[in-house]
């Protein structure tokens, strides 16, 4: 059985996006829903190809069990976003699902806001200024699909459904309080 638009989606999903049920795009909306319609038949059918068709709240995404990369390079990508994650949530506790951002807002925040001001030049050391850091950031979110463009006019950016994936990534660590070290 063909599936619709399998080969689009595939290619949306192989390069580490997400496909949101609230993307701007409206055939990234419509991929979602052909998706959630047939779940089990779109999981089997790319299984076949290596991929496991996983789901969160609002996004579908691929994985796969990845021999090559080692526990201590995933550690230290999960480490950046969770940086990432932290710095958006400084800016504004209220960055998730269907916030609606600019990048002005941003330089604006981090010009006047200490903590924001600390923050920055830890995400990207290779990058000099807070412009270049901001977007470097907006790149790395859009590229994932955690973000997209609202409105090219204002230079508008809305947070999709998968940005929930980062969320949900910090919210699995349990941190014992008191605890600095793991027991022997």
């Amino acid at each position: 059985m063909m599936l619709k638009s399998s080969k689009e989606i595939f290619e949306i999903l192989s390069k580490g996006a997400f496909i949101s049920v609230n993307s701007t795009d409206e055939l990234n909306r419509k991929y979602y829903d052909l998706i959630e319609d047939d779940l089990d038949a779109y999981r089997e059918y790319y299984e076949g190809v290596g991929f496991i068709l996983e789901s969160g709240n609002g996004y579908f995404y691929f994985s796969r069990t990845e021999q090559k990369v080692s526990m201590g390079e995933k550690l230290s990508r999960f480490c950046d976003w969770i940086d990432r994650l932290d710095f958006l949530k400084t800016f504004n506790s209220s960055f998730e699902s269907g916030y609606v951002f600019t990048k002005s807002k941003i330089l604006e925040r981090i010009s006047c806001d200490l903590e924001l001001k600390e923050k920055a030049p830890k995400l990207y050391s290779d990058k000099k200024s807070h412009e270049e850091i901001v977007d470097k950031l907006i790149d790395d979110l859009s590229k994932m699909g955690f973000i997209e463009v609202e409105n090219e006019v204002d230079g508008s950016f809305r947070v999709t459904a998968a940005f929930h994936y980062l969320e949900e990534m910090v919210n699995c660590l349990n941190v014992v309080e008191g605890a600095d070290a793991l027991p022997e």
